[in-house]
């Protein structure tokens, strides 16, 4: 399969243009939670591509305004290309999404989900057993933690969920990123807060702009309940065991729109199966 037939299509993929300033891109990576957008210039020659602005240039650059100065080259491809040598690039650059440029034009843009969608359809290679590609260390909190502090175990792991674990260590549900996002607030400026600052004892605390995965951006604050976990978390959690295979897995994420699923023996959690896992079983990397 090629990559052609598994992007989305430039006409399809949103993007901003040079010369460009931050705000034209706050809308798409902070209202519509996109992580990146691509920049292109219109020329002469007709519009070309430039590179791509995530939320992390947002970030790690809060002072600058200038797209110019914020977008950063990235691997990208070509139409011509194999799903497979894509997800090679995106295992090895560690990149959940690739711009496909040729001759200078930007062509539309591919994801992992597009790669695990071609594995759920049968159109790649899907027969790589599951426990040949989980993860055996899992990232996990425990029940009663504050969501905060949830947050920040989140960030420190660079991973975008932690199981969540009950009084008897067993699997109690799942939180991620996304749980996050739906019950944070975002504030305007943060040089000023004056008497919204929450007290520790509070059900809501004011944390850092980094907060909920690095998804809100500079200048804002972000406001995060500091209630335990449970009340927060997704408790009925979809599980793989290692008798299933790449495709099975990649139908059941693509179905209950989820980017990891753990894996199980009988009762017992034993790994864990993220999107990104299933690109491993298209490589020899």
């Amino acid at each position: 399969m090629n990559v052609a037939d598994a992007m989305t299509p430039r006409d399809d993929v949103v993007t901003v243009e040079l010369p460009g300033t931050r705000d034209d891109i706050l809308e798409y990576i902070q209202e519509r939670a996109f992580s990146s957008v691509p920049v292109v210039k219109p020329t002469s020659d007709g519009e070309q591509y430039r590179g791509l602005v995530s939320r992390d240039d947002l970030i790690e650059h809060p002072e600058e305004d200038q797209l110019a100065m914020l977008m950063r080259d990235v691997p990208t491809t070509t139409t011509d290309a194999t799903v497979r040598e894509v997800a090679g690039l995106m295992h090895r650059e560690g990149t959940r999404r690739v711009p496909v440029v040729e001759d200078g034009r930007l062509e539309g843009i591919i994801t992992v989900t597009d790669v695990v969608r071609a594995i759920a359809d049968g159109e790649e290679d899907g027969d790589t057993g599951v426990g040949e590609l989980a993860r055996r260390d899992v990232n996990t909190t425990y029940a009663e933690t504050p969501l905060t502090v949830a947050e920040r175990e989140i960030s420190y792991a660079n991973v975008p969920y932690t199981v969540v674990l009950g009084d008897d260590a067993e699997m109690a549900g799942m939180l991620t990123e996304v749980d996050i996002i739906e019950v944070a607030r975002v504030v305007e400026g943060e040089a000023d807060t004056g008497d919204s600052i929450a007290d520790d004892d509070d059900d809501w605390k004011w944390e850092s702009i980094k907060a909920v995965g690095a998804r809100y951006l500079p200048t804002r604050n972000v406001e995060i309940p500091a209630a335990p976990v449970r009340e927060f978390m997704t408790p009925d959690v979809v599980t793989v065991t290692k008798r299933r295979n790449a495709r099975e897995v990649a139908q059941t994420m693509l179905t209950n729109d989820i980017e990891q699923v753990p894996l199980v023996s009988g009762d017992s959690l034993v790994g864990i199966v993220r999107d990104v896992d299933l690109l491993a079983g298209l490589t020899d990397e």
